[in-house]
């Protein structure tokens, strides 16, 4: 989506993207290798009753739904950063996620008029609507980039 679709109070849906435990783990060992992330027997005996997703891992898979759905062909360019990020559920093998983005501000950079700023807040849910993921992220958007 180009930085002029954008509107307060706009709310963008993308997936589901499914994700397997054998994801889970591949991803967990490389960089977030607990127990309860990498070992499906003990995992088992733990808190969660089984193997669960990286918070990481969620992270990642919502931003693939937002690149593939919102900024492929964007003038996107950077973020700096993020006002907060919760997990709420965790993220169980089979699971699909999808996110709903609602646009919560889009304005004009006051020293660089030619930057386009957006302020959204990304909800990721399960197959079930239980919601396992808030965060709140502001964008960048470069009006000089031709794509």
């Amino acid at each position: 989506m180009k930085f002029a679709e954008f509107y307060v109070g706009q709310i963008i849906e993308a997936g589901p993207i499914q994700v397997s435990e054998a994801e889970i783990i591949e991803f967990a060992k490389q960089f977030d290798p607990q127990w309860f992330h990498i070992n499906p027997e003990e995992a088992a005996t733990g808190h969660f009753d089984g193997i669960i997703a990286s918070g990481w891992h969620t992270c990642c898979i919502v931003m693939r739904l937002i690149a593939d759905k919102v900024l492929e062909g964007s003038e996107s360019y950077a973020s700096p950063g993020l006002a907060y990020l919760k997990w709420m559920h965790p993220v169980r093998p089979n699971d699909a996620l999808s996110v709903k983005a609602h646009v919560l501000e889009v304005r004009f950079s006051a020293t660089n008029p030619s930057r386009g700023i957006l302020r959204w807040r990304w909800d990721a849910f399960q197959q079930d609507n239980i919601q396992v993921l808030e965060l709140e992220a502001t964008s960048m958007f470069d009006m000089k980039i031709k794509r």
